[in-house]
């Protein structure tokens, strides 16, 4: 399949095409799942096929195979081509790539712990053993009658090659775990709680995060705001958000309108639109402690690449740096019709999928302040650890968000329980009412959805602990 990537690139050329890429793709994943107890169907997803994509006269054409046949492969080269002819006779402005550094290289993530290593039966144990500790009332404090646990490990095997010489290679294992549980008070109702925990590497990552006393402690707290929450002040307060609320919409609302296929258009009609342009580059967006970044190449992390599916060697990029809009996300295209070079953000979820803008691990940066700190001087407020809910309009300007695990802060001291503090705020908003924030990077996994056909791909986003003064809360 390698060779006949390389084969396709050759083709193309010879077919008339401008540019030509070829991605080989072999995918293998296996998922354990238990609800409330009992096995679900397991999955076991073996893909590999050669995504084809082809510039010709100022327009893309893409095609794929997933058998290794020449005679098909020619046939998906045409097609390309014949694809890429008939809309250039339509469009009104051709597309033109940056111009970037052809490269030759291989990386991978090598586990300590490769998934074969660890007996099927021994994953289904552990699913087993979290689920006992949930189901018991008297350990938990309330009844869960929701109990899905989900485990899944994928390797992800890619060649990428194109007409301007690069050739890329790189072999990434990843594991992820999803509990989605709910809690059940009689005659105070339920709350639900989702984590998802992910990493590149093998299955060292899980034993580290400690998964038992994890959603232990995350239940308990839950269960205590079910029992003992009291409605949330109203009005203009101090407000402390965790790094599980910061992380989601840092990825809300800096990730997704900092794409720039959607500030450009493009992905009007598929996922909605931005309410950043071009001229908003240098721009201040929130108070000069915001910082938010968007890093491929953090090691471990379940977004991890160090080449996108372009083959452009990825690197850290300032989304926001210091309050200011400082770059967008971009592939070769965006990249060129822009001016500026790609920074890496071209991902393909498989072999059939073209790649597009996205991102992978997005955060804020922390700052200098203890948790203490954050507290202190607040006379009156809430500190949201945990969201449920969560609402953002297509523009990803004005946001909404329900606390799930929720405190009163009272005097610069953490009180009881509140139950479902609603904040409803811009983006500008929430980064320029930001005046504080702690040393505590926590980042979480998500699988990040986009595109038409939709493409998921794994991220991480996350962030430290943060304040916002003087904004609007409200509660159900």
């Amino acid at each position: 399949m390698r060779d006949l990537a390389d084969l396709a690139v050759e083709l193309a050329l010879k077919m008339g095409a401008d540019y030509a890429e070829a991605r080989f793709h072999e995918d293998v994943s296996n998922m354990y799942m238990l609800r409330n107890g009992m096995p679900e169907v397991a999955g076991f997803v073996r893909a590999r096929g050669i995504g084809i994509r082809v510039l010709v006269n100022g327009a893309l054409g893409f095609s794929s195979l997933n058998k290794p046949d020449r005679t098909l492969l020619e046939r998906r080269v045409q097609e390309a081509i014949s694809m890429a002819r008939a809309s250039a006779r339509t469009r009104k402005k051709p597309i033109r790539f940056s111009e970037e550094r052809a490269e030759e290289a291989r990386w991978e993530v090598k586990p300590k712990e490769p998934f074969d290593s660890v007996a099927i039966e021994d994953k289904m144990a552990l699913l087993y053993d979290i689920d006992r500790v949930l189901s018991d009332e008297q350990e938990i404090g309330a009844r869960i009658p929701f109990r899905l646990l989900e485990l899944s490990e994928s390797t992800s095997t890619r060649y990428f090659v194109n007409s301007e010489g690069a050739r890329i290679s790189s072999t990434v294992p990843r594991i992820m775990f999803l509990a989605v549980t709910t809690v059940l008070e009689p005659e105070k109702g339920t709350e639900q709680d989702m984590v998802q925990k992910g990493a590149s590497g093998g299955w060292e990552a899980l034993r580290a995060w400690d998964l038992m006393d994890m959603l232990r402690e995350r239940l308990k707290a839950l269960t205590k705001v079910l029992k003992e929450g009291v409605s949330p002040p109203k009005g203009k307060i101090d407000i402390v958000l965790g790094s599980e609320v910061v992380g989601l919409m840092v990825h809300e609302s800096c990730g997704h309108p900092y794409e720039a296929d959607r500030i450009l258009g493009r992905e009007a009609a598929q996922a909605g639109e931005s309410f950043v342009s071009p001229d908003m580059l240098g721009q201040r967006i929130g108070s000069e402690l915001v910082t938010v970044v968007d890093d491929p190449t953090v090691e471990g992390s379940y977004g991890y690449y160090l080449y996108d599916d372009e083959g452009v060697r990825a690197r850290r990029r300032f989304l926001i740096k210091d309050g200011i809009i400082n770059e967008f996300l971009h592939n070769r295209e965006t990249a060129a019709s822009l001016g500026v070079s790609s920074n890496a953000a071209a991902r393909a979820s498989g072999f059939n999928r073209e790649p597009i803008v996205r991102m992978a691990n997005t955060f804020m940066l922390p700052g200098d302040h203890e948790f203490e700190e954050l507290l202190e001087d607040v006379k009156l407020g809430v500190y949201i650890k945990t969201y449920g809910e969560w609402n953002i309009d297509d523009r990803r300007f004005n946001m909404r968000f329900i606390g799930r695990e929720a405190y009163l802060i009272e005097g610069g001291e953490l009180k009881g329980p509140v139950r479902r503090p609603v904040l409803e705020i811009t983006t500008p908003g929430f980064y320029g009412s930001i005046d504080a924030i702690d040393k505590n990077l926590s980042l979480d996994a998500g699988t990040c959805g986009k595109g038409d056909p939709p493409q998921g791909v794994p991220v991480w986003f996350g962030g430290p602990n943060v304040r916002l003064r003087g904004v609007a809360l409200g509660g159900l």
